[in-house]
């Protein structure tokens, strides 16, 4: 089979690639020329562990390839993939989906012959429908299926979520249009049901609706720890025992149940925000997402005033050691990070601001406000601080030991926002801990 992807930004590539694995055909395009021309020199965008392997593999064996022609890439695919960013609307909080339709119009400005269009990009529930009728005035001439595929990929974790997910949801219309389109994508799928991974087939309205309901819920869970967590700092109590003791419940299930300073990154905070701003044009509110958009903004705020209470009240004039940026480890996405919220605050307070990411540094200089120091490596930002913050929990911070960093700091303050750390053998090193909902280690 032969595909083409239109879009090579993080699912887009990532989807390329892991089809080529799978034996497909695949041409991704791109209107980045740049983008374009540091894939075929075999440089990633983006970071993803284990990404830049199967691309060069793929591209190897002539199953990947890249261009910005789509009047090229289109013709003789079996289904094109829409794989756009739709950020969210300046305004209004809704799903632009002004690349979608773009693209959309150039596929049927370019396709010669029979085609499935496939949404993979996150669009609000209707937007099928949608592109069916924007392409059809374009081109009433053509035979075509619209059909929506949403992506459930994890950043850090993306390449095995496509090889082995825990579903794959394909929407369709009715009728033989829409047998035919589920048809075509069963066959790209094929390898999945080797391995018995559900494939799910239902209407283009239902599965636009998975996608969101899906990251809505989970949003929702962290939310709900991070009040959890709030409530055991009063109680005395320990959030992660806590998460623990109702995540055992097959019901609940114990992923994303964190507690930390909120959730971040390319989904949940826009996909969540369409998800109400849909419900409530439709009529049917959705209080639950709402009340999760307002409590993890407020979160991050919040984390800055942790800080702030834990330098004593103020933190003008002093050196504050920050460990990780981006919005979760093995990945360089800073879209929306916790980072972007508590540093200008702790900037804005006066204090001097040192921060080490092992992949984020590059995006974090252009979002992030001048003068913070971006140092070496983790020892080397907490070199002569009063304080460490750590609020992306990579692995190698984990690693350093609670003596090692009192060796190289002046003060003995530490703030650790994802519970990476053993409270008691902070203590023991000489620090004021402050953990996320656990109850506080005398030193």
């Amino acid at each position: 089979m032969r595909i083409t992807i239109l879009g090579a930004g993080y699912v887009g590539l990532v989807s390329g690639a892991c089809f080529a694995e799978f034996g497909v055909d695949v041409r991704l395009v791109d209107t980045d020329a740049g983008r374009i021309d540091a894939l075929r020199e075999g440089r990633m965008p983006i970071y993803e562990p284990g990404l830049d392997r199967l691309v060069a593999d793929n591209v190897r064996e002539g199953r990947l390839s890249f261009g910005t022609s789509v009047e090229e890439a289109v013709p003789g695919a079996d289904a094109v993939f829409l794989a756009v960013g739709t950020p969210t609307r300046r305004g209004d909080g809704h799903a632009d989906l002004t690349y979608v339709f773009a693209a959309a119009e150039q596929v049927a400005r370019a396709a010669q012959g029979k085609l499935v269009l496939v949404t993979k990009s996150t669009v609000p529930v209707g937007t099928g429908r949608r592109i069916r009728e924007a392409v059809l005035a374009a081109r009433p001439d053509l035979d075509i299926a619209v059909a929506s595929n949403p992506e459930f990929l994890r950043e850090g974790a993306a390449i095995s979520d496509f090889m082995r997910p825990d579903r794959v949801v394909v929407g369709v219309e009715e009728g033989p249009t829409g047998e035919w389109a589920a048809e075509v994508l069963r066959r790209l799928y094929r390898p999945l049901y080797l391995i018995e991974r559900p494939v799910l087939v239902t209407g283009l309205e239902t599965a636009e609706i998975i996608k969101y309901a899906a990251n809505a819920f989970l949003a929702m869970k962290i939310s709900f720890i991070n009040e959890v967590a709030d409530l055991c700092e009063k109680a005395g109590a320990n959030v992660q025992e806590v998460a623990r003791g109702i995540g055992l419940d097959g019901r609940i299930g114990r992923k994303f149940l964190h507690a930390g300073p909120g959730y971040g990154g390319s989904c949940f905070p826009k996909d969540t925000l369409a998800f109400a701003r849909t419900g409530q044009d439709m009529g049917a509110p959705l209080r639950l997402v709402e009340t999760t958009i307002a409590v993890n903004d407020a979160r991050k705020s919040a984390m800055a005033e942790r800080v702030v209470a834990a330098c004593g009240g103020s933190v003008a004039g002093k050196t504050i050691a920050v460990l990780g940026l981006t919005f979760k480890p093995e990945t360089d996405d800073m879209r929306d990070a916790p980072s972007l919220a508590i540093l200008p605050l702790l900037h804005a307070a006066g204090a001097t601001l040192r921060a080490f990411d092992p992949e984020g540094m590059p995006f974090a200089r252009q979002m992030l406000p001048e003068g913070i120091h971006y140092a070496r490596n983790a020892l080397d930002a907490a070199q002569g601080a009063d304080a460490v913050v750590l609020l992306t929990e990579w692995n190698e911070f984990r690693a350093i030991g609670p003596d090692r960093l009192a060796e190289v700091m002046a003060g003995r303050v530490a703030v650790d926002l994802r519970n990476v750390w053993e409270p008691a053998a902070m203590a023991g090193a000489g620090f004021a801990y402050h953990s996320i909902g656990r109850p506080a280690a005398a030193s």
